[in-house]
């Protein structure tokens, strides 16, 4: 789904939502991000998710773990989808993936790895991965006093680690529907700037039409 990001400097630009790790296997994914940085010249974020929605899984004929299962192969999915961007050759021996001395060419452009950004919420595990290993958390929460009190406990996961949590982009995501005045969305982003987040996600609604965009950043350029 096309979004358009607005930076807390009002700069737009285009992205999209993660992807689930059940959908492929990691090794495969990696592949494909790679292929992708280097088509857009150096441009992707690689967003990933433990997965959550039963009934698309279901009507795809995709199995989708139960829920310790799930984030156990999404941590090592995480790891494996870093391990190729970034070694030359990459060796991982977990529960659920394994490489032995296993490649990925071409490199992306982007050294060691582009971003990575992990979607989710949930404090004991999801906000721990995000802590360990991305460069952006996207929370789906629409209340800022909940978002404040997620963002307090990805920082004391980063202190666990020894990360700094100013290396992490952290984004939530907001809606412009199809017709609504972009300058409606002022209040919304200015509120999410003061709470700390560096990234409103405008998610475009139907039917989309790209006439928005430049009406849109104006808006966002007086925020």
């Amino acid at each position: 789904m096309l979004a358009a990001m607005a930076t807390a400097t009002s700069r737009l630009r285009l992205g999209c939502q993660v992807t689930g790790m059940p959908y492929r296997h990691p090794s495969v994914l990696a592949n494909i991000a790679a292929t992708i940085d280097v088509i857009s010249g150096g441009r992707l974020i690689v967003g990933l998710g433990a997965g959550w929605n039963q009934e698309e899984s279901d009507a795809l004929g995709i199995r989708l773990p139960p829920m310790k299962e799930r984030f156990d192969q999404f941590e090592e999915g995480v790891q494996v989808v870093i391990a190729l961007l970034g070694e030359d050759r990459a060796s991982f021996q977990g529960r659920h993936f394994t490489l032995t001395d296993a490649w990925c060419e071409p490199k992306p452009v982007q050294r060691p790895h582009p971003p990575i950004a992990i979607g989710g919420n949930g404090e004991r595990r999801t906000l721990r991965i995000v802590a360990r290993f991305a460069q952006h958390w996207n929370s789906t929460l629409a209340d800022v006093a909940a978002w404040q009190h997620k963002a307090d406990v990805l920082d004391r996961h980063c202190a666990d680690v020894g990360r700094d949590p100013a290396e992490i982009e952290r984004s939530v995501n907001v809606r412009l529907g199809a017709g609504q005045d972009p300058r409606e969305l002022q209040p919304v982003v200015a509120a999410w700037q003061d709470a700390g987040v560096d990234l409103c996600i405008v998610s475009l609604g139907v039917p989309h039409d790209p006439a928005v965009l430049e009406p849109l950043a104006a808006a966002l350029a007086e925020v």
